[in-house]
């Protein structure tokens, strides 16, 4: 089964940067996330949203 979403520690492991680098990318909203009781989870999706997104700013 694929994976809808991950923790905030699996997505800093598949950006390959730190949990602090995910976390400020969240308060700066170019990663959205979800939260479901008291744990923020990633959607997968929206790692590819902010990637492109970077990459815009990138270039």
């Amino acid at each position: 089964m694929t994976e809808l979403v991950l923790t905030v520690d699996e997505a800093a492991e598949r950006l390959r940067v730190s949990r602090w680098t995910v976390y400020n990318l969240i308060r700066s909203n170019q990663l959205r996330t979800v939260k479901i009781g008291r744990r923020r989870l990633v959607p997968v999706s929206s790692l590819v949203e902010c990637l492109d997104l970077l990459s815009e700013v990138a270039a």
